[in-house]
């Protein structure tokens, strides 16, 4: 299924021609697609050294000649809602987010859960184990899949003391985050024995919130592995069988960005 979605993807990817195409048009309606992103709001979870996101008024009224007009201006942190972490974010020359190819953003994928080892241990950390024991029932990851961790805590969104741990904010906020993560090993087992694209999860962090050395995040950016992070509706997808399409605001030199990512799950 994934040969299929890449190559109807040709116009974003630049894999295919207008020719190709029209022979074969994406169908559709054999597909369900699962939107994996938390609208940005006023209630969009942020790190607690950042600012809120704020959507701004700036016009809605009816002008003068004789239409309505509309616009706002948004403010928001780069690594705030659900957004992309780009190697530089801890990689010294790593790519930014405008230089990520976009095969890197798009392919087959599978999720991997581990809810219940979450459920009661904030501080958790996926494990290698975690990942032989998911291959053990669901068959050998494909390698350059794109890896998604689901925690359960999607389900916590938007409340900031369930799914951070703390609503402080500023330094003792930080201090007091509590939520699951990668385990190092496991981010460097991903990279080293299946080649993973990109990893996501549905946590404000790829290392559990209690880090402090950020292992996980070094693993992955510094060998050109993007990060997902805050993953809304993992719940609704199979453990594999299915296609991410990831697309990041294109920010000239971004450390990160929003992201709009989806599933694309043939019915």
């Amino acid at each position: 299924m994934t040969s299929m979605v890449i190559a109807a993807l040709g116009l974003i990817t630049g894999l295919g021609c207008a020719s190709d195409r029209s022979r074969n048009p994406i169908a559709w309606e054999r597909l369900r697609i699962v939107d994996l992103t938390h609208p940005f709001g006023s209630d969009t979870i942020v790190w607690p050294t950042e600012q809120d996101f704020k959507l701004i008024v700036q016009h809605a009224e009816d002008t003068p000649a004789g239409h309505y007009y509309a616009s706002n201006r948004i403010e928001m942190p780069e690594h705030g809602g659900t957004h992309i972490d780009a190697p530089v974010h801890f990689s010294r020359g790593g790519r930014t987010v405008d230089q990520i190819p976009l095969e890197g953003l798009i392919g087959q994928a599978v999720r991997v859960d581990v809810k219940d080892r979450c459920a009661n241990d904030r501080d958790y950390r996926v494990t290698v184990r975690d990942l032989r024991e998911w291959e053990a029932e669901h068959g050998r990851m494909p390698d350059r899949a794109i890896v998604l961790v689901e925690t359960g805590y999607g389900r916590y969104w938007p409340s900031r003391k369930q799914y951070l741990g703390t609503e402080q904010r500023g330094a003792d906020g930080v201090r007091a985050l509590r939520f699951p993560g990668l385990h190092p090993d496991a981010a460097t087992w991903l990279i080293r024995e299946r080649r993973v694209k990109a990893v996501g999860i549905d946590t404000a962090s790829i290392d559990h919130g209690q880090s402090t050395t950020f292992e996980t995040h070094v693993a992955l950016l510094s060998q050109n592995v993007p990060v997902f992070e805050n993953l809304s509706n993992l719940h609704n997808l199979p453990a594999r069988g299915f296609d991410v399409i990831a697309l990041p605001m294109n920010i000239a030199g971004g450390t990160g960005g929003p992201l709009r990512i989806i599933a694309v799950i043939a019915q």
